[in-house]
């Protein structure tokens, strides 16, 4: 097909016009038409070509603006979805295929991509729609399903404007905030939910009245219902655990005050083990923190009131065996002072306490924590004396020792071949290292004594007399007895002398009395296993060598401070009976052997 304008189409046209008008002027010819009705017909004809020329331009010219429309509105559309979608890199090259190309070439170039923009809108829209949707859901939840900001709702509204991949990851961004408080929130929720799971277990409260007092989404969520974790929520499960932690510190400080007056009751009750046991469960408490008290049900109303079921209990029962207790916690008073040689405080004496109970002058109670604090000071004071007492024990066993072995000295046959002689000698040889070490201890006892004294500024008394005092006099008679040992040597050495002079001048004879006569040695008695134990001689009468005072001498005094002290010999040695029995056994041989001395009845 030949274009319009072209030299072929106007050559083509020409020749047709021609050859036409040839024949229509033939024609012409043959009907005989006159000049004038042809020039009309020819102008007619000229007339009526340029109405179709017109109209075909006109035509062509409409296609042209509708065309040229099509491509603006195409052009606008794909602007619009270029700036929507934030593609840039499409705009450069339409504009220079716009430079190049004919209305339809542009608008076959646009079409495509503009539907290539359209299809990625759609997707675009759907995938700001999904997170949109995410994001409302998410803010509603957080926001407590009131109603949601005025930023993210013009925010959210800007979207089908702004469909850019830059927003879109904003938008993801916003969303991925979001999930993480979301979780963060659960998260916490579920904390205090625990939390108040365990304060109720223990309080023995209704853990789903609790939480839904708070919101009724945190106890059996029902199908549908998201767990609620709204401001709101966080906050009353907060303020619903500081009420539970503070009524678990009321309800274990009662819990405790009431356990520990069980304990005084069953301690002054002596109960049973079994009595004990069956609060078990309550008793612990004492020696746990607030925080380790996780056991269910050991801080519930039904417990407490249990255990006050059970104080009352032995409150009354404790009222009926006061006078009881008082005289037991007294005897175990004695006992302690007993033992550590302590007078006890006679104002609480069991005569005494018993005339105050009956006669109603004083309480009980007071009597007995007054005597119970008697036994705390008597066991401290003891505890500071215990040094001092284990010196004393050295020295009453050293005094002992001595005593013992002044009687194995006393006895004539403690050098036979016996059986158990050698274990006697054996213990002799102890005993002697022992003795000689008496002086030291008495005076190492009295100053250690005098510091106790000094650093605690009372007497340090021994069942009411003062050690020191007992321990004076204790050296005194040491003093008195070794003065009374040196006079016996003095005598013996003149008897001795004396009996030398006699039988220098009459001869030594024989006693008729030790020689016809067989004496068992004094002192002495047969033990078990057929060897001779010495005993202590009898002390003659009107014997002046002094005893030895101990602490065991004063321990039947009965009243006073410094009571009458009663000596306890340590079996000193009765060296005048033994110089009356050797003086007149010598002046018997001295006199038999004489001639013509008178016999001896």
């Amino acid at each position: 097909m030949l274009a319009i304008g072209s030299p072929n189409y106007s050559v083509r046209t020409s020749t047709s016009c021609n050859a036409l008008l040839r024949e229509l002027q033939q024609i012409w010819s043959d009907i005989g038409e006159s000049e004038a009705e042809k020039d009309r017909i020819l102008m007619e004809l000229e007339r009526e070509c340029l109405e179709v020329y017109r109209r075909k331009v006109e035509e062509a010219a409409n296609a042209k603006a509708r065309l040229h429309q099509t491509v603006a509105a195409k052009e606008a559309e794909l602007a619009t979805l270029m700036a929507a979608l934030g593609e840039l890199n499409i705009h450069s090259q339409i504009q220079t295929e716009k430079r190049s190309t004919s209305l339809k070439e542009k608008l076959a170039s646009i079409a495509p991509l503009v539907e290539d923009l359209r299809t990625k809108k759609e997707e675009r829209m759907k995938q700001f729609a999904d997170i949109k949707a995410q994001i409302e859901k998410i803010s509603r939840e957080i926001s407590g399903y009131d109603h949601l900001s005025n930023s993210l709702i013009n925010s959210l509204s800007l979207e089908e404007e702004d469909l850019s991949l830059r927003r879109i990851t904003e938008c993801q961004i916003h969303l991925r905030t979001l999930q993480k408080e979301k979780s963060d929130r659960l998260n916490r929720v579920l904390e205090y939910v625990n939390e108040v799971h365990s304060i109720c277990g223990v309080l023995g409260l209704d853990f789903g009245q609790t939480v839904s007092d708070v919101h009724p989404s945190l106890h059996g969520t029902a199908m549908g219902h998201s767990t609620n974790i709204s401001n709101s929520t966080l906050e009353g499960l907060e303020h619903a655990i500081v009420k539970l932690k503070a009524e678990r510190k009321i309800r274990i400080q009662k819990l405790k005050d009431i356990v520990v007056s069980l304990f005084e009751l069953w301690n002054l009750m002596d109960s049973p083990i079994q009595d004990k046991n069956s609060f078990s469960k309550i008793t612990s408490i004492l020696r746990l923190s607030e925080s380790e008290i996780t056991e269910p049900g050991v801080l519930s109303t039904e417990v407490i009131e249990q255990a006050s079921t059970e104080v009352e209990r032995l409150t009354k029962l404790k009222a009926t065996r006061m006078k009881e207790l008082v005289l037991k916690k007294r005897s175990e008073l004695e006992e302690i002072c007993k033992m550590t040689h302590i007078e006890p405080d006679t104002s609480t004496s069991a005569e005494k306490s018993n005339a105050m109970i009956d006669s109603g002058l004083v309480d009980p109670s007071e009597l007995l924590a007054n005597i119970e604090a008697q036994i705390i000071k008597v066991k401290d004071e003891a505890l500071s004396r215990k040094d001092i007492m284990d010196r004393i024990d050295r020295w009453l066993y050293a005094c002992e020792e001595e005593k013992w072995l002044e009687e194995y000295n006393q006895d004539d046959n403690r050098y036979n071949a016996g059986r158990g002689a050698h274990i006697n000698l054996k213990r002799a040889e102890r005993a002697r290292v022992t003795v000689s070490k008496i002086p030291a201890i008495v005076d190492n006892l009295i100053n250690r004594t005098l510091a106790w004294e000094e650093e605690k500024k009372i007497f340090f008394l021994y069942d009411g007399v003062r050690l020191v005092s007992i321990l004076d006099d204790y050296k005194l008679t040491r003093v008195q007895r070794e003065e009374e040992k040196k006079r016996y040597r003095d005598q013996k050495k003149m008897q001795d002398l004396l009996l030398t002079e006699k039988e220098a001048i009459y001869g030594s004879k024989p006693s008729p009395r030790k020689s016809n006569s067989f004496r068992k040695p004094n002192g002495c008695r047969a033990n078990g296993n057929g060897s001779m134990t010495p005993t202590p001689r009898r002390n003659s009468i009107g014997s002046g060598t002094p005893e030895l005072l101990t602490p065991r001498s004063y321990s039947s005094r009965q009243n006073g401070h410094f009571r009458e002290m009663r000596r306890l010999s340590t079996a000193p040695l009765n060296f005048v009976a033994i110089l009356k029995e050797d003086t007149m056994s010598s002046y018997t041989s001295v006199c038999g052997s004489e001639p013509g001395s008178p016999p001896q009845g």
